[in-house]
C-alpha cells in the first residue's frame, strides 16, 4: 500500500509520541519484575527464636539442650560467613558417622531439629546450619540453589577436612535444604548418602504457583525472571537443581508428601527418574508441604533407616564412643 504524503507525515508527528509510550511502558515493565524478584529472592526470614519456638510447638525437641554441641563459623570462598553447629548425642554416637542438615527457606538450622533425632539415633553426629541470608548470617538474597549449592559443596569440604576424609557423609535436606543438596551434588563432593524431602526440580513453576496462590498473574513470572537476571545475576530459569542429576551417582532418597500444593510431588517424581545413581522415592499419605515427617513420623524414620540400610550406611560396628 502506497501512503500519502499527509499519512506520511501523521506516522511521523505520532512517533515521538509512540516511542514515549513505548519507553515508559518498558520501565514500568522493568520496575514490576525488579519488584517480583526482590519479593521472591528476599521477604521475611524466621529468627532463631522464632524457629525454635515452632520446634516446640510441634514436635518434642526436649532431649536438644542436653547434646553435646561445637558452634562455629564457616568462611566462604567469596568471604560469606555461615553459622554452622555440631550436635552429638554421646549415649548413640558412632564413630566417622556424620550427616549435615539443611533448612528450608525462610526458616534457618532449628528447622532441621524435627529430623535429628532420626540421625541421632543411627549414630551419626548432626551439622546443621544456616543457610546464606538466614538465621544469624548476614542478609542477602536467595538464589534457590545456585549459590546455596556452592556453599553446602564447601561446608562438606570443610566437614571432610575436620573430621576425616574417611568418614561417611550424607546430607538431608527439606525444600529449599533438599533442592541445596541436590545443586551440591554437581560439584561431585564425595557424599555417601542424599535424603531430598520436598525439593523442587526448578523453581520458575513454583514462583507461578505461588503468584497464583497470591491472587496474581502466573505470567508475571517472566517478569520477575528478567528482573532476577538483571539485579542478581541469575534469571528463574537458571534455578534448576534437576540438571545436577543426570551425572550424579550417589544414592538418594526421594521423600515428599502426597498432599503438598506448594511444590508437588511430581517435581521428586522427576529428579527421582532423572537420577544418574540409586534413588528411591517415598510419598508420605495425607502430608503437606515440609510435613511428612510430623505427618507419619514413624513411617519417615523406618524410610530412612532402611534407604541406609540397603545403602550399606545404617551399621556401627565400633558401636558408641566413650567420653
Amino acid at each position: 500500500m502506497k501512503l500519502t504524503e499527509k499519512t506520511t507525515e501523521a506516522i511521523r508527528a505520532a512517533a515521538p509520541g509512540a516511542a514515549a509510550a513505548a519507553g515508559a511502558f518498558a520501565a514500568l515493565a522493568g520496575a514490576g519484575g525488579a519488584a517480583i524478584a526482590r519479593y521472591t529472592m528476599n521477604g521475611h526470614r524466621q529468627s532463631l527464636e522464632e524457629a525454635l519456638r515452632w520446634q516446640r510447638e510441634h514436635y518434642d525437641i526436649s532431649w536438644y539442650p542436653g547434646l553435646k554441641k561445637k558452634n562455629y563459623l564457616f568462611t566462604c570462598s567469596d568471604g560469606y560467613e555461615l553459622h554452622v553447629q555440631l550436635c552429638e548425642d554421646p549415649k548413640t554416637a558412632v564413630s566417622g558417622k556424620y550427616v549435615i542438615l539443611t533448612h528450608g527457606h525462610t526458616d534457618n538450622r532449628f528447622g532441621t531439629l524435627k529430623y535429628m533425632r532420626i540421625y541421632l539415633d543411627l549414630g551419626f553426629r548432626c551439622i546443621i546450619y544456616d543457610l546464606r541470608g538466614h538465621g544469624a548470617n548476614q542478609r542477602t538474597w536467595c538464589s534457590f540453589g545456585i549459590r546455596e549449592g556452592r556453599d553446602l559443596y564447601e561446608l562438606i569440604c570443610d566437614t571432610l577436612e575436620r573430621y576425616g576424609t574417611d568418614i561417611v557423609l550424607g546430607l538431608h535436606g527439606e525444600s529449599l535444604g533438599s533442592s541445596t543438596s541436590i545443586m551440591a551434588l554437581g560439584y561431585a563432593p564425595g557424599v555417601d548418602f542424599v535424603v531430598a524431602d520436598c525439593g523442587f526440580a526448578e523453581i520458575a513453576p513454583i514462583i507461578r504457583g505461588g503468584l497464583k496462590m497470591a491472587h496474581l498473574p502466573a505470567s508475571l513470572a517472566r517478569l520477575g525472571s528478567a528482573g532476577a537476571k538483571v539485579l542478581y545475576g541469575y534469571s528463574y530459569e537458571e534455578m534448576r537443581p534437576i540438571e545436577a542429576l543426570p551425572e550424579n551417582r550417589t544414592p538418594i532418597l526421594f521423600i515428599h508428601g502426597a498432599e503438598d500444593g506448594f511444590i508437588p510431588p511430581s517435581h521428586s517424581e522427576r529428579m527421582h527418574e532423572a537420577t544418574g545413581g540409586y534413588s528411591e522415592l517415598v510419598l508420605i499419605p495425607g502430608a503437606r508441604h515440609a510435613a511428612s515427617v510430623l505427618t507419619e513420623p514413624q513411617l519417615y524414620a523406618d524410610s530412612v533407616r532402611e534407604f541406609l540400610e540397603r545403602c550399606g550406611l545404617a551399621g556401627g560396628d565400633e558401636g558408641p564412643e566413650a567420653d
